[in-house]
């Protein structure tokens, strides 16, 4: 099913400033929040849509990638926010605490369980993991047919030796200095009276509980450093510098948290005879006098092989043909429509003469075809404006 569209979903306009995408999204979280809907499926999908759509307006390079290419700049295998499947209700609330707060909304709403609010228990963070960054080399072949990449990465991995957990036991106990509330009130005298400000506790970093037994393998972390095998399918289209994001395929989250993002930029190889032009190819043809002349049947080089093409009898310099879908697809159609190939044909002038080519050169001079009529000067010249039009 089509997703709707991010901006309709948060009811702004695509010029709404961050702020007001801010406070869009937090009227739709608190409208249909879990609590105050319980058991209300389609409040939880609308929740979770608001919170998808929030997660890419909310960040600038996301924000700029889904205005150019729509839900299909994150990709099929992004996954998560901006991929295409919805994330858990600990992703939400652990991605986006400076909408939830520590009191709820703003206060406002403090029998939301979770929150660190006055009813429920205290959720505890869910971490994320490392985003790692790359840039692949993709060839001619690879952007008109898409492709599928495998390779190794150095980054955080679940410690195998505790399953992620961080403890060697399982075990875990109430953090001494917050007493399970994971965040600690400190206050202080001003001139406007005694203020009181709550920080997420330093002893358990918010979580309420701490370990009795951390995991000597990686130190209570649930991670370790390692190599992991990623595999991404790219699809076709894409085109130099381009930022493809891959969700959930970075490093492990700690403590059983959620894997960071990797995002792939593109560089294509050059191809040794085609130049890319958008979504066309362009090949540039040579031809010699007797060929242009004469005409011929030649094979010019596409993207998956070879095509014969004829070229008439006359053929002027600055002559285009077209070669109708051996382009690559256009990856912001749905239908993936095919561009074209682009032949440009340029004659070639001899820089030397023998006396014989000489003589066959002058005798053709002499004749009446030898001198373009007005019409053909028109024509000719229609190219040559077409081209520096462009």
């Amino acid at each position: 099913m089509a997703k709707r569209d991010f901006y309709e979903v948060l009811g702004v306009s695509k010029t709404a400033s961050d702020e007001e995408i801010k406070r869009a999204y937090k009227k739709m979280a608190i409208k249909y929040h879990p609590d105050r809907n319980p058991g209300d499926k389609e409040a939880e999908e609308k929740f979770k849509e608001a919170a998808e759509a929030y997660d890419v307006l909310r960040d600038p390079q996301k924000r700029q990638q889904y205005d150019q290419f729509g839900p299909d700049a994150f990709g099929p295998g992004a996954g998560g926010f901006g991929g295409g499947a919805g994330m858990s209700m600990d992703d939400i609330f652990s991605m986006f605490g400076d909408i939830f707060g520590g009191g709820g909304f703003g206060g406002g709403f403090s029998g939301f369980g979770g929150f660190g609010g006055g009813g429920g228990q205290r959720r505890k963070p869910v971490y994320k993991g490392q985003d790692l960054r790359m840039r692949i080399e993709l060839d001619l072949n690879d952007i008109v047919n898409g492709v599928t990449k495998k390779f190794n990465v150095r980054t955080d991995i679940t410690c195998s030796h505790c399953n992620g957990t961080g403890s060697e036991d399982g075990q875990e106990a109430t953090c001494p200095t917050c007493n399970g509330q994971g965040v600690v009130y400190k206050t202080r005298q001003t001139m406007l009276g005694i203020m009181q400000t709550q920080t997420a506790c330093d002893t358990c970093r918010g979580e309420g509980t701490v370990i009795k037994n951390k995991c000597k393998h990686c130190g209570g972390e649930g991670i370790v450093k390692g190599e992991k095998q990623v595999e991404v399918e790219l699809p076709a289209g894409l085109v130099e510098g381009y930022a493809y994001n891959f969700q959930g395929k970075g490093g492990a989250g700690r403590r059983g948290g959620v894997n960071g993002d990797l995002q792939i930029l593109v560089h294509e190889k050059p191809h040794p005879d085609l130049m890319r032009d958008g979504c066309d190819l362009v090949y540039n043809l040579l031809l010699t006098i007797p060929q242009a002349v004469l005409g011929t049947s030649l094979e010019v080089p596409t993207h998956d092989g070879k095509a014969k093409i004829t070229i008439p009898s006359g053929t002027q310099p600055g002559t285009v043909l077209r070669l109708k879908g051996k382009g690559i697809p256009d990856i912001n159609s749905y239908s993936h429509q095919r561009g074209d190939e682009i032949v440009n044909i340029s004659v070639y002038m001899p820089e030397t003469l023998t006396r014989e080519e000489r003589k066959a050169i002058e005798t053709l001079a002499n004749g009446d075809n030898a001198h373009p009529s007005p019409s053909i000067k028109d024509k000719i010249f229609s190219h040559f404006r077409a081209y520096f039009k462009k």
